[in-house]
Order: C-alpha cells, then structure tokens, then sequence
C-alpha cells in the first residue's frame, strides 16, 4: 500500500549514500508484506474467537487508526532524529508489534492481538514517513520520481507475496471455531492458544528480518550528514487548508479509497469460502487475495503509460467507474464470475492513490508538505470503512455490504470526473 510523506527534504544525498538503496527497497517491501497479512488473519481470528464481521474488522480498525494517530508525531520526530534514526525508530516498533504476537498468541486474547497490530501499524508510520523522502534522497533530484515509482513497486510486490505466505501459514490447518457450550473454560483457552501458534509465525519471521535491517540503518546512522526534513506546520494550520475544495475532496477521496480497498482485501477470503461463490477452504482462498493484490501490481506498471496518454482526473473516473462495475456484477451474480471479479478490483485500485494524490497536491506551493500530511492522514479511512462494512455484513450478507466499497468507488469516479472538469475550465478547454 502506498504511503507518501509531507516531509520535504532539505538536503541531498551524497553519492555515497546511494548504496543504502536497497536496503530502503526492503522497507517498502517489508510493510507492504507485513500489511496485508492482515487479510489472512481476518478469517483465522473470526473463527478462533466466534467473531461477528464488525468485530473482526477491529483488526484492520485497530491497524489503520495509527495512521491518523502517529502521523503528525512521526513528521515531528522526522525533522529531530533526520532519515536514518527515524527509519531504525520505526523498525524497532514495528519489530515490537510483530513480537507481541507471541504473547498474544500464548495467552488466546484477541485485545492481545489488536494491540500488537496498532503498534506495528505505528512502526509502519514512522518508516513511511521517513522512507519516501529518504528515497528521494538517494540520488538526482531529477530522477527522484522514477526512484519513488520503484520503490512502490516493491511495496507492490510485497502486497502480492503476503498473501499466500500468510494463508500458508496462518490458514493451513484450517478455521478451528470452538463451540464455548461445549467446552470448559479451561479447554476453551487451550484451544485458541494452540490455534494461535500459526497466526505468530509470520510475524516473528518478520519481527527478525526487521531487527537485522535496524541494525543496518543503525550502522549507516551518520551517511546522510545532516539531511533532515523540514519542521512541518501546526495542526491548526495545517487543518485550515481544508477550506480548499480541491484538496478537502482530495483527503476525503483518499479515505474512502483505502477504506474500499482495505474492506475488499480484508474479506475477499471469506468471501471466496461462500458456497455461493467459490466454495474453497481458507488456504486457498486466501492464496487467491494475492491476485487481488497482484493486480494492483500490475497495474501500477500499466498505469504509467496510461497517465501518460491520458488527463489524471479521466484516468481515474474511469478506473473507479470499472473498479464499481466489478462490484456490482460481483454482488449480482454467484460462482466463479462473482469470486473472479471481485479478485479484479485490484487491476483497477492500482492507480487510483497516486492519481488522488497528485490532484490534491496541485497549486499548493509552500503548504504542499501539511497538504500531503493531510491526504497521509486520510489513510484512516482503512480503520472506519472496513469496519462499516463488516457491520452491514452482519445485518444483511457478506455480498450485499460489498455495496459499502461500492459506493466509495462510485464517489472516486465523481471526484475524477470533477477534477477533469475543473482542468479543462483553468485551461479554457
């Protein structure tokens, strides 16, 4: 998932630096990869714990909120500690969070894993916040935006392979739902701590993958010099930027595309496991979320040559009208035409945060670092729009509460619709 900073870097880096490279395409990789094991951890968490949907999307609610939480302070600590003690700070919680799966997992609490998952959220935060301008950095300012491209592609990469490394591991043995009439107390809690043993696995390997590449940056701390991001803006002055249409519908465009995002991606399993679908058990069906991922890959390379032929705000009214479509046959129709749509929202996801993104950011100037901080907050909208969906889910189906997405597509394909309009006014056609 793509995440771009406010932070404006004011320095650049020297040619030296430039082999840290790689090491900040692992991080693009590795949040992207440690984001979407969520989406594995929705069914297995729903069963061990006998959870409505709305209950269950407190995972991806208790995940995104760090967004809106952390964001402000992580620009703070950006602009005190510079890139690279910031990319180790967030490493380290992140690391945190994979690692407080273990004792959540030992003592069967769902609340356990809620909080493990806010504070590697948070970790996540933090690294976004720094990587993106760190990024920049690490070369030419003029090739900067290619360097960027790249490392969202990585991050891409990383959504695609979560997936089905965590169905492989989470969702093997299947969804154990233990029935609390008829099991003690007692036998009750054995059961979810031995189920929850599968759910720590990933995140442990991850949690030491992340503490080796802390050590790097720790070691590389003073290559950048004094590069440093600038100071960002107060928060009232910063929410006063909201008074401009173009950006105010930009931030609220974002939310509603991470939340349609996020609540798709989240119950794609469960709903490729309906009967009235595709009928698979849990493994595979949460292999298959990686093509939904996957997509999103894809077409994040296609996008680039599309943009190119074509004005942003078309582009984007286009992909959300299709993405909508796809929905709505989805929700209309049963078997493999329901299950392989809905898959194929990913295709068209693809460009759409980019796309918002940049609209919004257009004739800010100066106050572009707050109005991208903004727009990052926004991201909120996968705590909220999810857990919207998982309640209509449970007062009506898992496919009628698909009309929730649905709707926040509908929306996108207003405001890309609205934004070409406005292109072609301010130019006079």
């Amino acid at each position: 998932m793509e995440h771009v900073t406010g932070a404006r870097p004011t320095a650049q880096a020297s040619g030296g630096a430039r082999w840290l490279t790689p090491f900040v395409l692992a991080l693009f990789f590795a949040w992207g990869f440690a984001t979407v094991l969520v989406d594995a951890l929705v069914p297995k968490l729903k069963g061990l714990f006998a959870l409505s949907y709305a209950e269950v999307m407190l995972t991806q609610f208790c995940f995104f909120l760090a967004y809106l939480v952390v964001s402000l302070p992580a620009s703070q600590v950006l602009s005190r500690v510079g890139y690279l003690r910031s990319v180790v700070a967030g490493l380290a919680i992140m690391a945190a969070g994979c690692l407080m799966f273990a004792p959540a997992a030992r003592l069967g609490l769902y609340p356990g894993f809620l909080l493990a998952l806010f504070v590697m959220a948070s970790g996540i935060t933090l690294l976004q916040v720094a990587a993106n301008p760190l990024m920049a950095l690490l070369g030419a300012p003029e090739t900067a935006p290619s360097r960027l491209t790249f490392a969202q592609f990585f991050n891409a990469a990383g959504t695609a392979i979560g997936p089905h490394v965590g169905a492989t591991l989470i969702l093997a043995g299947g969804i154990v739902t233990p029935d609390p009439a008829t099991l003690t107390a007692a036998q009750l809690a054995a059961v979810r701590q031995h189920e929850a043993q599968a759910v720590q696995v990933p995140f442990l390997l991850i949690a030491a993958g992340l503490l080796v590449l802390a050590a790097l940056f720790w070691l590389a701390r003073n290559a950048m010099g004094s590069a440093r991001a600038e100071h960002p803006g107060g928060l009232a002055a910063t929410l006063k930027l909201l008074r401009r249409p173009r950006l105010a519908f930009a931030v609220l465009s974002i939310f509603v595309y991470v939340g349609a995002e996020v609540a798709i991606g989240s119950l794609l399993t469960n709903y490729l496991m309906l009967p009235r679908t595709l009928g698979l058990p849990p493994m595979e069906a949460g292999r298959l979320v990686s093509f939904y991922w996957g997509g999103a890959m894809v077409g994040r390379l296609l996008g680039g040559f599309v943009l190119r032929r074509f004005a942003p705000g078309t582009t984007l009214c286009a992909c959300a009208v299709a993405a909508a479509t796809l929905v709505g046959v989805s929700v209309a129709t049963s078997g493999i035409v329901a299950g392989y749509t809905l898959i194929a929202v990913g295709l068209f996801n693809s460009v759409m945060f980019p796309t918002i993104f940049t609209l919004g950011l257009e004739g800010m100037g100066e106050e572009t670092p707050q109005a991208s901080g903004l727009i990052c907050m926004a991201i909120v909208g996968g705590a909220v729009i999810p857990l919207l969906t998982g309640v209509a889910a449970d007062h009506t189906s898992l496919s009628t509460a698909l009309l929730c997405p649905l709707s926040c597509y509908l929306w996108i394909a207003v405001y890309g619709l609205r934004s070409r309009l406005d292109t072609i006014a301010v130019s006079g056609g």
